[in-house]
């Protein structure tokens, strides 16, 4: 007879168990499963450009976001790290899969960038930011928030409380409802045991989730040529969100 539960953190892992193996996708576990996925870099992802997001250039463009500490959750080959670090940034830039941090190294080192981004082989849930140096002035996030089952939204937000500065800044890019990501309802991904892929999200759910941040910007991300110097996909939505100074 097991009786494993008694903080949150026990809960929170045992809901994780409920979706294995789709588990290893945002847990520790999961590092073999990215390194697997980013092994064959001639594969047609449309993330393995070395370009940056364009809603991540226009903000910076428009003034939108200035130069200062950046935490970047899920960083893969680094394309976004690199661009944040050639602004000015300092970028702590953080990825389960140790072969996606090594093609990002590579990436840094050709770029002469290294020196403005420290790599972490990290679970984000397992971070301290404190450790890190932060909080941060920005932390962004391409494509990881929609890969996370609904419970882990709980273990998000916290890191985003811990993580950001007063006046900070949050932004992300994630599956758009109608276009891509699955659809169920929250309660349905627990039913199947599956996350299909990744969860789509509503404009009106993100401004729920994220209600404690002041949102600046929510739109979809504008499709790109593939001549553009960004990576730019409309299936997607494009967030910017501020968390307000204390009184």
């Amino acid at each position: 007879m097991d009786r494993d539960i008694r903080t949150v953190d026990d809960v929170l892992r045992l809901m994780d168990g409920l979706f294995a193996p789709e588990a290893d996708r945002w847990t520790a576990d999961g590092a073999d499963w990215w390194d697997g996925f980013y092994a064959d870099r001639s594969r047609q992802v449309p993330f393995f450009v070395a370009k940056p997001d364009e809603n991540l250039v226009s903000c910076t463009e428009r003034g939108l976001l200035t130069a200062g500490r950046a935490l970047e959750l899920g960083c893969g080959p680094g394309r976004n790290a690199l661009h944040l670090a050639r602004l000015g940034f300092e970028v702590d830039a953080v990825d389960l899969s140790a072969t996606a941090l090594a093609w990002a190294g590579e990436r840094a080192r050709e770029a002469g960038a290294e020196g403005r981004i420290r790599f972490h082989h990290e679970d984000i849930f397992a971070l301290s930011v404190a450790a890190l140096g932060g909080p941060y002035d920005l932390v962004y996030d391409s494509g990881c928030f929609h890969h996370l089952p609904p419970h882990r939204r709980v273990s998000y937000l916290a890191l985003l409380e811990s993580a950001l500065v007063p006046g900070g800044h949050f932004a992300l890019t994630c599956f758009a409802a109608g276009q891509m990501g699955s659809e169920l309802s929250d309660a349905d991904f627990y039913r199947d045991s599956r996350l299909h892929g990744g969860l789509a999200y509503t404009a009106e759910s993100l401004r729920w989730i994220f209600s404690d941040l002041a949102p600046v910007e929510l739109r979809r991300m504008r499709d790109e040529p593939p001549e553009s110097p960004c990576f730019g996909e409309s299936f997607l939505w494009a967030g910017l969100f501020r968390r307000e100074a204390r009184a």
